[in-house]
């Protein structure tokens, strides 16, 4: 038996003006849990995790949740000690034992949302798996689900009938460039670069996002790919002009890299002065280091630690791989659930 957390607060109802709420952090998510805990003012609840004989596992609080308001954060990216399926599980079992334990209200807050991208029919008889996640959580009672820039929010929100919020990392990619990318009338022109035709509102958003905080006027371009099976073939063509330019290119998620390593090397040959990549996600396989870094056509990987960072050795980054922390976001988030804000504001502040 492990309890994989410090001790947390007592019991009992929380002092007004303070976060009120019960705060764990599973699995990979310990070390963003922490950082997020500090944020709010309050430290990390245990519990206890144990494995059996055949693969099974049991998940439980090991501090008293009665009418309280839970939070429990957990990325379901395949962690190095587990599969995603296992994530899914621990996740799913304990909401339902903090449900069991009279649990006022529990939310989930999972920065990097499993089978999200897996949300409509592309093939015959093909699953629609982000739906039946879905039903998975709100069958163990989950009352409320925190993401980060899933593939498709408006499929991610039509899939729940629970209550979600959709975050945005694009206000943290976009104080890097202010303060970290050469960018200005001196240093030519800055062109927002989406690497499919399905990100183009994503682009757009992170383009006025740029020109509001930098006063820089950014261009827009797209990239057109084919993709069967999930495998993408031929060359990237380039819509849009992007000479000269700064070209920062905008995903929700890197993992093989080899879809961006073509970006940026077509960006390259069409004249870009410089290639910067941008995902909250990186869930990152063996082959995304040589892929990502190998030919030199990439200045920057940008990425936030809504999977746990490390997966990639330094020596093959070279200094050249960022990670940007989602912690003053989410606790930001978690504040205004748990006293009644707006989340909606909190998008609009990055307007």
């Amino acid at each position: 038996m492990t309890a994989l957390t410090p001790p947390g607060p007592a019991d009992g109802p929380a002092r007004a003006g303070r976060f009120g709420g019960v705060l764990f952090a599973l699995g990979d998510a310990a070390a963003l849990g922490t950082a997020v805990a500090a944020a709010v003012g309050t430290q990390l609840s245990p519990y206890e995790l144990r494995a059996f004989d055949g693969g099974e596992h049991k998940c439980r609080p090991l501090v008293g949740v009665r009418n309280r308001d839970v939070y429990v954060l957990s990325s379901l990216d395949g962690a190095r000690s587990a599969s995603v399926n296992d994530e899914l599980c621990r996740l799913l079992f304990f909401v339902g034992a903090l449900r069991d334990a009279s649990a006022r209200s529990v939310t989930a807050v999972v920065p990097y949302l499993a089978y999200a991208r897996k949300d409509r029919r592309t093939k015959a008889r093909d699953p629609v798996t982000s739906r039946y996640v879905a039903q998975l959580f709100e069958a163990v009672g989950t009352d409320r689900v925190v993401v980060v820039d899933v593939h498709n929010p408006a499929a991610f929100e039509n899939a729940f009938r629970c209550r979600t919020d959709h975050l945005e990392a694009a206000g943290l990619f976009v104080e890097h460039v202010r303060t970290q990318v050469p960018i200005g009338p001196d240093r030519g022109r800055v062109v927002v670069v989406s690497p499919d035709l399905g990100g183009a509102k994503r682009a757009e958003r992170f383009r006025s996002l740029l020109e509001t905080a930098t006063g820089a006027d950014a261009g827009l371009a797209f990239v057109g790919k084919h993709r069967s099976r999930g495998v993408v073939s031929g060359s990237p063509e380039i819509h849009g002009d992007v000479s000269g330019a700064t070209a920062l290119v905008v995903d929700d998620l890197i993992a093989s890299g080899t879809t961006m390593a073509r970006v940026a090397g077509q960006l390259r040959a069409r004249g870009a002065a410089s290639v910067h990549l941008f995902a909250t996600h990186a869930p990152f396989t063996a082959q995304a280091g040589p892929a990502l870094f190998g030919a030199g056509t990439v200045d920057s990987v940008v990425v936030t630690d809504s999977v746990a960072p490390g997966r990639l050795a330094s020596t093959v980054t070279a200094g050249r791989l960022v990670v940007l922390s989602l912690a003053g976001l989410l606790a930001e988030a978690l504040r205004r659930i748990d006293t009644g804000g707006s989340i909606s504001e909190l998008l609009q502040l990055e307007t």
